[in-house]
């Protein structure tokens, strides 16, 4: 690719805090592919603030409900066309009724979630309760995606709705709410690849153990060091990376004098998983 366009350099930029010109190099590097130039400028040492945002043009909330006797529990997230909406009672009362809906009914997918009675009213469906509200407000109204978990489970959404989590733990002590909760709360604030460094697809992994590599090779202070002296400072970088994106090796944000894991282990309990949604996403 001979020319990349001034406006790809700039989303290039803009996503990565880097000087156009290292910018406009990486995208000639990488063939115009903005993925590839973000991996070039990192393995570079470059201090990279990588801003990414897959997003579709939506509005919406998250929203999450438990049935803690049954051990069971929906996140979902439910989009609208305008901001103000999102907001809207009747349509936050929606929301929490398709949660519900979807936590009580065991639904296979979305398809299938609209099509069945409603658990409020069964002679009507789920599609008929979204209509009503959508005939009051007046703008288009979906479920975009959910996800359904069993387990002792936890949650937290944000009080806009534009971010929220359900974690699963296991174990032979019941687990707190609050710690659950604020466990939820800290992914809502640092998203992780992955809950533990076993979970992290081979892919990504094998991604960041190239670029520590390359920018143990970029670092003068390896210059002429033995290969394996290199490898080393490249698995320290993997490590350093892994800690601070894999949810039980990350730093809880309310004390970081303790991970995420010993969290979970000095109660008592082992992580199964979590599931977090922020509105807008393109689902994977």
């Amino acid at each position: 690719m001979s020319e990349i366009s001034a406006a790809t350099v700039k989303k290039l930029r803009d996503r990565t805090n880097q000087p156009m010109m290292d910018c406009k190099k990486a995208l000639l590097e990488a063939a115009g592919d903005m993925e590839k130039a973000v991996d070039i400028l990192r393995s570079r040492g470059k201090n990279v603030a990588d801003k990414r945002v897959d997003k579709e043009t939506a509005e919406g909330r998250v929203v999450a409900y438990i049935d803690q006797a049954n051990q069971v529990g929906t996140l979902m997230e439910v989009r609208t066309e305008s901001a103000p909406v999102a907001k809207n009672d009747e349509f936050i009362k929606l929301c929490n009724d398709l949660a519900k809906q979807a936590t009580e009914k065991n639904p296979a997918n979305v398809e299938e979630l609209v099509k069945q009675p409603f658990y409020a009213d069964p002679g009507r469906t789920v599609q008929d309760r979204i209509d009503d509200t959508v005939g009051q407000i007046r703008e288009k109204m979906l479920v975009a995606r959910f996800a359904r978990l069993t387990g002792q489970l936890g949650a937290y959404c944000h009080h806009d709705g534009s971010v929220g989590v359900m974690i699963q733990v296991e174990g032979p002590n019941k687990a707190e709410p609050q710690l659950l909760r604020d466990i939820c709360m800290h992914i809502t604030a640092i998203p992780s690849v992955a809950g533990t460094r076993d979970d992290v697809p081979a892919d990504i992994l094998a991604r960041e153990r190239d670029i520590a590599i390359a920018q143990a090779r970029e670092d003068p202070k390896m210059v002429g060091k033995p290969d394996k002296i290199v490898e080393g400072a490249a698995q320290g970088k993997l490590n350093k990376w892994l800690a601070q994106n894999v949810l039980l090796d990350q730093p809880f944000v309310k004390d970081e004098t303790k991970t995420v894991g010993q969290l979970l282990k000095d109660a008592g309990l082992k992580f199964v998983k979590f599931v977090r949604f922020k509105v807008g996403e393109v689902a994977k």
